[in-house]
Order: structure tokens, then C-alpha cells, then sequence
């Protein structure tokens, strides 16, 4: 099956849905990348897709723990989110950032494939 649009394959509600369900055992403390969760959803969506599945995610989903693929803060470039708000969050949750404002995805990224 081709991906909706080049960027959702299936449905996009339920494509969205797998990305919350993924999002939400992401503990605290911990980060994924837009692309990992693409990946982990056998590539039915793009990260691209993942971004817009997090934008628009339900209450009760942890978003402030998807991040780019270089540790940093996706959010900080959209209008209606406040800048630094996304790495506020994360450093609550007791994540650290480099002097460069990205965070260290060899400490902080975690799989749910790992035992950890």
C-alpha cells in the first residue's frame, strides 16, 4: 500500500493513532525521534507525518518527548507553541542539554525494543 499523500500509508486516523499509542510509553525523562517513530510504525508514515500527528496530538499525550533527529527542539519554530516551552518540560522531567541547546540521543533516546 502506497503512503496517503507520500506521507500517511492507511488511514490517517488510525496511522495517528499507532504514533500516540508509541508516544505514550515513552518514559519520562526519555525522548524519540520523529524518524524512530516512523521506523517503529514499519514506515507507514514519515517523520514529516509524525510531526504533524504531534502538533495536533489529544491531552494525555507527552509530545514534548519527540525531538528531531539531531536532539533538537522541533517545536521551537511553530507560532502558537512558546519558544524554550518543549525543552522547559524536559529538563522538569530531568533531561540535560549541550551548551548547542540539543539534548544527548545517545543518553536520552529510548526504544521500546531495548531492555532498559
Amino acid at each position: 500500500m502506497a503512503r496517503l499523500h507520500g506521507e500517511v500509508e492507511g488511514r490517517r486516523p488510525e496511522v495517528f493513532r499507532g504514533v500516540y499509542a508509541l508516544v505514550k510509553k515513552i518514559p519520562k525523562g526519555r525522548v524519540m525521534t520523529y524518524g524512530q517513530i516512523a521506523t517503529l510504525l514499519e514506515s507507514r508514515i514519515s517523520p514529516r507525518a509524525v510531526g504533524w500527528a504531534m502538533h495536533g496530538c489529544p491531552k494525555g499525550v507527552p509530545w514534548q518527548r519527540v525531538v528531531n533527529a539531531t536532539g533538537g527542539m522541533s517545536s521551537d519554530r511553530l507560532p502558537d507553541v512558546p519558544a524554550g516551552l518543549q525543552r522547559a518540560i524536559l529538563e522538569a522531567e530531568g533531561v540535560r542539554f549541550r551548551v548547542n541547546g540539543k539534548l544527548d540521543l545517545d543518553r536520552y533516546r529510548w526504544s521500546p525494543l531495548r531492555k532498559r
